[in-house]
């Protein structure tokens, strides 16, 4: 018995515990007066704290907005009636602006909120700004007639005649106010009849979810009905709890597809305000060339009239028989010469500009199919967000059985799956997906990696791309194309203007033209000695004669860079090149011959030069940049600039320094290869190739600049680190992280100042004399080493069997 009653008690507690929340649920939906403090749906709704309360409120006000045959600056007034039998007045916060100017504000700033997909936001009606009647029109217009009949009833008397027509007018007036009264009363009336359909079609709506809800609670009350009937869930707190942790969950996911469809809208702008400028562009350039025309029209009419001229004196002298004064003869011969090459020089800048024009209509041809692009690109991601909002309508405690759970994966593969050649040729259905390859050839996402790290490097080429769209680098592609523009396809020449921008990074469609320059400038007293085809030489010396370092090459040309398609694989083109290119450097230079690293240097030349350029390249960087013996068997020079280094470490990062030297670190071990190879395989492409459009142009003097760079971009890091092994293996890794390139290259060339050449120099020489000084002691000992193995092995005699045994 006593059983009994507590299972009643229980029931009966469990039966008050769902009508209280059937009554909360129907307060939510009638919007009853009582909730004026909080006084929220829809959007506003939705920006507080994420509940299946006001859920389904913001589900079926998104749905009212979707449905057809509602027009676009409507306001919607929703009745409630609450016990008193008095009602409230509600309508959306978006009404056009001319009728609600004072809430434009409040809209524009919740327009990136959550819920701004919803597009119906309610308050409460008390703030609405009541229309002016008819009545309260008239009477500013009778108080103007009062006024301009005092005013006509001035002592002079002057408007006593114009009494009529002023009559006229506010007739005319009046009427005009009428007919628009008219209109907005049968605007009001068709908007009434829209809102009142909308009104009944929720109230059906609340209706059905009312009668559903009773069905759960007399279910809940009768336990007598459990034995007849199969036994319902009770819900449990742990299922309670599984639901709260999966709805947060999806608020993550659905946050996290907000500020994707926010990112593209970012990106969206910014293409159109770069097209903008574009057009703006070709304006200035049209406008240009029709000055040019008209300049070149009215040198063609005084060229004409002074043909004419000329045509006329020479009849005159024939006619007269006198012989005509060779001076002015000569000074109109002189002016038609000049006219003529003003003339040619004219027409050939017509013909650049022209040229120009084409490009820019080109790039903003691209510019409108990358902007359609991404419009598609975000119709898909709202479709999936608005997949994933449906599926957190209804959650699934099962989680093998996840709906939503299977949409995320499939988000996931998508994310994790590179671009195919197929999806290459056709760029506008996927813009922003990372290709399987940069532009340079390196590989974006390893395949042989774990997924872990897949998405890490997936992650690492989104975040380069996006840096790569920012506004400095469109300014300086700007910046180059004007540059360029200037010199009128003339050579460059060195000035402080180039130096900057080359600091700033060259544009891929430029590199190769300003690597091809600099290169010249450097190895220019080398090829004015020899002759044109010196390298043709150097490569049939090398197919009629052996090398001995061929061996050595063949070995490393798969080893080079083999994250790059160009030299992968034995059939790729650039195995080829780069083979031709080492046999004939070792040729040229027998005292080296080949060295490892030469490969890398030769590797990044020959992707954006042909064979001859990356051959005198390696030649600048070896017998004009870098220090005598640096790519030897010693590798003398190379062990000096690391000390020289070291010099500069304790200069320039002294807290770095003494960290490195309490821990007993030897940072050299990573940094050697660093300069040996400029950074090959040490940073990320896009920084490396910024990094050699510097070097190219400056010298060896920027290898220690970004080095310095480098270290001092993760200082605080390293000095975070408290373990001698930890630092190391930092060490090893930690250039890769580096991803912005303004930044490092704003510490290199701007931090690291005073970086005189004369320094490093002065610096070098020191360290040379005790490097050399070192090498001859080690040299020393071991001559020693050898003579006194040699005279050992004399002292030692062995004897044979025959002789031990007489």
């Amino acid at each position: 018995m006593k059983n009994r009653r507590q299972r009643k008690r229980k029931n009966v507690i469990h039966s008050e515990k769902l009508s209280e929340s059937m009554e909360k649920v129907r307060s939510d939906f009638a919007m009853d007066a009582e909730t004026d403090a909080g006084g929220m749906v829809g959007i506003q709704s939705a920006r507080g704290p994420f509940s299946l309360k006001n859920f389904g409120t913001e589900l079926r006000n998104s749905m009212s907005n979707l449905r057809p045959g509602r027009a676009e600056n409507r306001r919607s007034v929703f009745y409630t009636t609450n016990n008193n039998s008095t009602s409230e007045e509600w309508e959306m916060v978006d009404p056009p602006p001319k009728d609600f100017p004072e809430q434009k504000h409040h809209l524009d700033t919740h327009r990136h909120s959550f819920g701004s997909a919803f597009s119906f936001d309610f308050v409460r009606n008390r703030q609405r700004p009541q229309r002016p009647l008819f009545r309260d029109m008239r009477g500013p217009a009778k108080v103007g007639r009062g006024m301009e009949r005092r005013g006509s009833e001035s002592p002079t008397g002057e408007c006593n005649g114009s009494k009529p027509l002023d009559m006229q007018l506010r007739l005319q007036n009046q009427q005009d106010e009428l007919n628009q009264m008219q209109q907005e009363q049968i605007k009001l009336r068709e908007e009434l009849a829209s809102q009142k359909e909308l009104v009944r079609l929720l109230q059906q709506t609340l209706r059905s979810s009312q009668c559903e809800r009773p069905t759960v609670c007399r279910a809940a009350a009768d336990p007598s009905a459990t034995s007849d009937q199969s036994p319902s869930p009770v819900v449990t707190q742990e299922d309670v709890a599984q639901l709260e942790a999966l709805l947060q969950e999806r608020d993550g996911q659905i946050q996290a597809l907000c500020g994707h469809m926010e990112r593209l809208s970012l990106e969206k702008e910014s293409l159109q305000q770069e097209l903008k400028g574009l057009k703006a562009k070709v304006g200035e350039i049209n406008d240009q060339l029709g000055m040019l025309v008209e300049t070149i029209q009215a040198k063609d009419q005084v060229i004409v009239k002074l043909s004419q001229e000329n045509s006329e004196q020479s009849g005159n002298l024939i006619d007269t028989a006198s012989p005509p004064p060779k001076q002015e003869l000569n000074i109109l011969k002189d002016s038609l010469q000049g006219y003529k090459s003003q003339n040619k020089f004219l027409n050939k800048e017509i013909l650049e500009l022209t040229v120009l024009r084409r490009n820019a209509e080109i790039r903003e041809k691209a510019l409108e199919t990358k902007c359609t692009a991404l419009e598609a690109k975000l119709c898909q991601v709202e479709s999936k967000y608005l997949v994933l909002l449906q599926e957190v309508r209804t959650p699934v405690c099962s989680s093998e059985q996840n709906p939503a759970r299977e949409v995320i994966s499939r988000l996931l593969e998508d994310a994790l799956q590179a671009e195919s050649p197929d999806q290459n040729e056709h760029q506008i259905f996927k813009p922003n997906t990372v290709s399987e390859y940069d532009v340079y050839g390196f590989k974006t996402v390893p395949e042989e990696e774990e997924e872990e790290e897949r998405l890490v490097a997936k992650v690492r080429a989104l975040e380069l791309k996006s840096l790569s769209m920012t506004d400095q680098e469109v300014s300086v592609g700007v910046k180059w194309e004007n540059f360029l523009a200037s010199t009128m396809n003339r050579d460059l020449v060195r000035s402080p203007e180039l130096k900057t921008l080359i600091r700033c990074g060259v544009p891929h469609e430029h590199r190769s033209n300003v690597w091809r320059w600099c290169v010249t400038f450097h190895v220019k007293k080398f090829r004015d000695h020899l002759a044109p085809d010196y390298y043709e030489t150097l490569l049939n010396v090398a197919q009629d004669r052996p090398n001995p370092a061929s061996k050595q090459i063949e070995l490393d040309l798969l080893r080079t860079l083999p994250n790059n398609k160009h030299y992968a694989s034995p059939s790729a083109g650039g195995i080829h090149t780069l083979r031709n290119v080492l046999v004939a450097f070792s040729w040229r230079n027998p005292d080296i011959g080949y060295c490892q690293g030469l490969n890398r240097l030769a590797a990044i030349a020959l992707l954006y030069l042909d064979q001859e350029d990356a051959f005198w390249t390696l030649v600048a960087i070896v017998e004009v940049f870098m220090p005598r013996d640096y790519y030897t068997k010693t590798l003398l020079g190379s062990q000096v600039d690391q000390r020289v280094f070291k010099d500069l470490m304790s200069e320039k990062l002294p807290r770095l320094h003494a960290h490195f030297e309490h821990h007993k670190v030897d940072f050299s071990l990573i940094t050697f290869n660093w300069f040996l190879v400029v950074f090959v395989d040490s940073v990320v492409s896009d920084i490396l190739f910024k990094i050699w459009d510097a070097f190219l142009f400056e010298g060896p003097k920027i290898i220690f600049r970004f080095a310095l760079a480098l270290f001092k971009y993760k200082e605080e890091e390293f000095l975070k680190l408290q373990d001698s092994t930890t630092i190391f293996k930092y060490l090893r890794y930690f250039t890769r992280t580096i991803l912005d390139s303004r930044r490092l290259m704003n510490i290199a060339f701007v931090e690291m100042n005073p970086f005189p050449m004369r320094q490093i120099q002065n610096r070098r020489s020191f360290h040379l004399e005790k490097v050399r000084l070192e090498l001859t002691e080690l040299e020393a000992i071991r001559q020693t080493f050898l003579k006194e193995r040699e005279t050992s092995l004399d002292r030692r005699s062995f004897a044979s069997d025959d002789e031990e045994d007489n």
